[in-house]
């Protein structure tokens, strides 16, 4: 598949004709379901853009029944940016129901299978992102990510998946999850090409109240000759598959060959990062998701009173999972449970961003785990707090609004892609991709 590096350099005519053979491609795959729908009308670069980022003229409905019939009136910041700099979004992928899901088997539109591996899923929430570029399908992808849902997707389909700083990309025209944790980010085949998307979103928006008065870009920077210093987790990854293990003693042994200075570093149990993102997450999106009631926002289930139609309207409008979430999150912010739970979160959450706040005083980037297992099968996971504790080693970064980059490094004894992701402190994406560069080189990973 032609890189977004390449991709840039194509005369319109190549273009049009480079989205001809993408459509065709995906045409020939029904099957994946990694896309909802294609528009081959652009002029740019094609993108894949997730179902929760708003395209003018689109229908975009964050894999939900309840936005079936919404038309986006305006485009997202960073469909303006990508407009602007030569892309065009292609067509939008499936994903989790609201990004609610570690699966992308909560949509609407039904489950997105793993392209290296149909009986497995994709990972999620931005599972169609991931499957698109991992099938190529796309040449990149834009996702989003709230507690891991760009990052976990791309390990678990053999792609790189980077999360920004918070702040670093306008989140104005992103669907609404979890407000504090949200960010987009890019999907795509290498390292390099993720930099060079993640300079064309990146920026400071006066759009988006939280949005960084920063904009530094890093792609003509890159330097994967850097010596950098890297911390080493060896107790926090003993809940980790041995697969993972194994790709992670060959990413210590890469950087090293590349020159880089390995140190050990602990952390606290990751059970406290689940702990305090679940009832940080949920308590945000019962908010979020608040609008959606037949009368402000989305579809209208009619009842005989204004009440029923309330009812009416969530109860089939909402998938499972994000009713889940709507519970708990309610629960967490109930005048009786708010103090137990939401507040001690928020204080488990300022731990979290000290935490790392010491470990950065003297290394660059951390190497940790993506997922604590390769793609799962379809039904392997038995209840929802097995989803759950599948993020334990994404969320803590989003709690702390660090940037990190999911990058694949081998392939297991059945040929599933083990990711590992790296984490640099807030605002240093340049050492960030520096470092991901040159683990990619030294692996040099085939797909």
């Amino acid at each position: 598949m032609m890189t977004l590096k390449e991709a840039l350099k194509l005369s319109a005519d190549e273009l049009k004709k480079l989205k001809d053979e993408l459509q065709e491609k995906i045409k020939a795959n029904p099957e994946l379901n990694a896309y909802i729908d294609v528009n081959n009308v652009g002029e740019g670069v094609p993108i894949a853009i997730k179902d929760n980022i708003q395209v003018k003229d689109w229908s975009v409905t964050s894999g939900s029944k309840i936005l079936q019939g919404y038309i986006a009136p305006y485009n997202a910041t960073v469909i303006e940016k990508m407009i602007k700099a030569g892309l065009s979004p292609f067509g939008r992928t499936n994903m989790d129901e609201f990004a609610m899901g570690s699966t992308t088997e909560s949509s609407f539109y039904g489950k997105t299978l793993n392209p290296i591996d149909a009986s497995r899923v994709p990972g999620g929430s931005s599972g169609g992102s991931a499957a698109a570029v991992g099938a190529g399908l796309a040449i990149a992808a834009l996702g989003s990510d709230t507690g891991g849902s760009i990052r976990q997707p791309a390990a678990f389909c053999g792609i790189v998946g980077m999360k920004p700083t918070y702040g670093r990309v306008s989140r104005y025209g992103l669907g609404a999850y979890a407000s504090s944790l949200d960010q987009i980010g890019p999907m795509t085949q290498n390292v390099e090409d993720a930099a060079i998307l993640y300079d064309i979103i990146s920026g400071h928006d006066p759009k988006d109240s939280t949005s960084a008065d920063k904009n530094d870009k890093v792609s003509k920077n890159l330097n994967p000759q850097r010596k950098l210093r890297i911390a080493v987790l060896p107790k926090y990854i003993e809940n980790a598959s041995e697969d993972v293990k194994i790709a992670y003693a060959k990413a210590i042994d890469a950087l090293k060959a590349q020159g880089h200075e390995i140190i050990e570093r602990e952390m606290m149990d990751a059970k406290f990062d689940i702990s305090a993102y679940y009832i940080t997450a949920t308590a945000e999106a019962t908010t979020n998701l608040a609008r959606y009631d037949g009368i402000r926002y989305g579809n209208r289930i009619e009842g005989k009173n204004l009440e029923e139609t309330f009812i009416n309207t969530r109860s089939e409008g909402f998938g499972d999972e994000v009713k889940r979430r709507i519970l708990l999150g309610n629960f967490v912010l109930s005048s009786g449970y708010y103090e137990a739970y939401y507040v001690k979160a928020q204080k488990t959450r300022h731990i979290i961003k000290e935490e790392y706040a010491k470990i950065f005083e003297d290394v660059d980037l951390i190497l940790s785990p993506v997922a604590p297992t390769v793609a799962n099968k379809f039904g392997e996971l038995e209840n929802p707090m097995d989803m759950y504790l599948s993020d334990l080693y994404t969320i803590s970064i989003n709690l702390a609004g660090l940037p990190a980059l999911s990058l694949p490094i081998c392939k297991n004894p059945e040929g599933m892609p083990v990711g590992l992701q790296l984490i640099a402190n807030a605002y240093e994406e340049q050492t960030l991709f520096d470092g991901a560069l040159s683990l990619e080189r030294e692996i040099a990973y085939t797909k």
